[in-house]
């Protein structure tokens, strides 16, 4: 199939070959690209004919292109034959048409009454392939399948969950008779579609954007502070308005967020919302309005919340809301009754107390790493070239050796893994300030302890291992003073955590995982339960957070949904990149490569640097928009508080 290879409007580029329509076989079909910012039509002639053999095509996955590109596919002509209906349809599933009317007109009219494209997105490594079924197909029953290497598919929630494994879906076709002239024989449709939609990997990422939603962390457990923290839950919307509900994508994002968490979250957060709220009836976009402000009028299953409810419900439209402003930052959200009436807004600055602590509101002051000593430094992250300082208090002026440390959120507390490997000390960050020996290792095998870390509550978290035997215990101190007690993990299986970063929020987990000698990523959820004076705390719902890698030697926390990793695919090359909990990633995700990375870090504001260990150049900075920068040639262990 061809495509425009040409540019307009200060170029923006446009794709072809959505459609294929001619006087006959062979003949080739135009397709019509839209760009909206440019209000320019482009067509692009297809080119190449079905073959008439049963051997596999693929139906070619639209290039990338500019995310203000719309597509839209054409209709089937008379006369068409049944793999010309077979790839039609699939290439109309990947348009902007509205109500996805065009891809109906593939389907029998039964078929596409009961079609809902809206069901589950299934997500391919690349364009399905179309080959013909032997088992089933005739000249007067033709079937054909659609397949490929399915990635991951998009829930009715459109929550991203990664599942890699084949795809196979059969498609009969039937001639749909005309009533009107028995002489005619029909048109060829398909009378068994696929559930929703299936979509190659570059369209799913031409068509869809991350965006995360918020919710309340529903426990907290033993936190005595009485205000829960917002937790990201990332979901897809669609970047332009959607075919099927006409939302524009910033009431997209709103409608996903009253809809709830995603299943895999829900059992640990909570929301502000009323089960049954919805956007006000008609409303199908959203502006923003003078000094980046939103309104939300909502129906009236929503008008009765009291105040303090509905400032939650703006903090949780306020936090949502960000991912959409990528030029500006959204400065307020209006909540208004059917009528208008106001019944509650709320600021940027007014919003701070719902975030997680994560180094205060400007971020993390400093950062840190182990000298050539092994004593842990710190330096001021703006001032390149600055020499780095011994930290305050006994993990640092008294000269302690370490093998890891991590600082807490706040940046008063440190804790440190004793160069022996056995002893977890904690320690104020004051001049002055005494450690303490908070846990001794029994196992024999070398190194058993772990980098610890540090959620924004204050607790301290770190695991025991055995590497010799391949067993682990995770451990959570609180307050990073109280006796480490062990934290249940449901679905290891044979496998052991060999080291672990835990969310700002402290409600997720991201675990380095050893099964069969390979070290993989997986994430948790955090869950509570008992009493204050007894509380359990258990790590469950274990899934892939980097599926697409085959090995994961290093990750740290990079935002509220977002991880950067360093691993490789299967025979691959050492890669570093950031990945979504859900498990997605796409190709902007991929940063440039350090030499021979063993650490990596990086703070929840996507403002501040990485930071790396190199083998071959020491301590390495990656400032935004810049390439790597040494720090110092000796050092290890780089990190950010957390």
């Amino acid at each position: 199939m061809g495509q425009s290879d040409g540019t307009a409007d200060g170029g923006t580029r446009g794709a072809g070959g959505f459609g294929r329509r001619g006087t006959g076989r062979g003949r080739g079909r135009r397709a019509t690209v839209l760009v909206t910012g440019a209000a320019l039509l482009l067509t692009a002639v297809g080119c190449g004919s079905m073959p008439d053999d049963g051997d596999v095509r693929e139906v070619k996955a639209s290039p990338r292109f500019d995310s203000q590109v719309r597509v839209y596919s054409v209709p089937p002509r008379p006369g068409a034959l049944p793999e010309e209906i077979v790839e039609g349809f699939v290439e109309a599933m990947t348009s902007d048409d509205p109500g996805f009317d065009t891809a109906r007109k593939y389907l029998t009219k039964g078929a596409a009454k009961d079609w809902d494209p809206s069901e589950v997105t299934t997500v391919l490594a690349a364009g399905p392939t179309q080959k013909v079924t032997p088992a089933r197909h005739s000249s007067e029953t033709p079937s054909y399948a659609l397949s490929g290497k399915q990635v991951a598919y998009l829930d009715k929630q459109n929550a991203y969950r990664s599942a890699p494994e084949p795809y196979s879906k059969a498609l009969g076709l039937v001639r749909e008779k005309n009533p009107d002239n028995k002489q005619d024989p029909g048109e060829w449709r398909i009378g068994a579609p696929p559930k929703g939609l299936v979509l190659g990997e570059s369209d799913f990422q031409r068509i869809f954007r991350s965006v995360n939603t918020y919710y309340f962390a529903s426990n907290h457990g033993d936190d005595d502070s009485g205000q829960p923290w917002l937790v990201a839950d990332p979901v897809y919307v669609r970047k332009r308005t959607d075919p099927q509900t006409r939302l524009d994508p910033v009431a997209q994002a709103v409608k996903a967020l009253m809809d709830g968490p995603s299943s895999w979250l829900k059992s640990v957060v909570s929301s502000g919302f009323p089960s049954d709220a919805t956007l006000k009836g008609g409303v199908k976009t959203l502006a923003f309005g003078d000094n980046n402000s939103l309104t939300v009028p909502l129906g009236d299953k929503a008008a009765n919340v009291n105040r303090k409810r509905c400032t939650d419900m703006a903090a949780q439209l306020l936090f949502t809301l960000r991912d959409l402003t990528t030029t500006s930052r959204i400065q307020e959200v209006e909540i208004q009754s059917e009528d208008a009436t106001s019944l509650c807004r709320l600021t940027e600055s007014q919003s701070d107390k719902y975030a997680p602590q994560s180094g205060g509101s400007v971020g993390p002051v400093h950062q840190y790493f182990l000298n050539s000593r092994h004593r842990l430094v710190q330096m001021r992250e703006q001032e390149d070239g600055e020499e780095a300082q011994a930290v305050p208090g006994a993990l640092g002026a008294n000269g302690l050796r370490l093998k890891s440390a991590g600082v807490s959120r706040d940046e008063e507390n440190a804790a440190g893994v004793a160069e022996d490997g056995r002893r977890m000390l904690v320690a104020p960050l004051v001049a002055g300030g005494e450690y303490s020996a908070l846990y001794r290792s029994d196992h024999e095998a070398e190194e058993p302890l772990s980098v610890p870390s540090w959620d924004g509550r204050g607790n301290l978290w770190f695991a025991d291992r055995d590497r010799d035997r391949k067993t682990s215990k995770l451990l959570r101190s609180v307050g990073g003073t109280e006796p480490p007690q062990e934290v249940t993990v449901h679905g290891l299986g044979d496998g052991y955590v060999d080291s672990l970063r835990v969310s700002a929020d402290g409600v997720r987990i991201a675990l380095l995982v050893v099964e069969k000698e390979r070290k993989t990523l997986k994430i948790g959820r955090v869950e509570h339960s008992g009493t204050r004076e007894k509380p359990e705390v258990e790590v469950g719902g274990l899934r892939p957070a980097a599926p697409q890698m085959e090995e994961v030697t290093a990750m740290s926390w990079a935002g509220h949904s977002r991880l950067v990793v360093v691993g490789r695919e299967a025979g691959g090359v050492q890669q570093m990149r950031y990945v979504q909990t859900d498990g997605s990633t796409s190709a902007a995700g991929l940063l440039p490569g350090a030499n021979q990375v063993t650490a990596v870090a990086a703070a929840d504001s996507e403002h501040l640097p990485l930071l790396a260990q190199s083998q071959e150049d020491g301590i390495v900075r990656l400032p935004p928009g810049a390439n790597w920068k040494t720090v110092v040639q000796k050092g290890s262990m780089p990190f950010y508080p957390g």
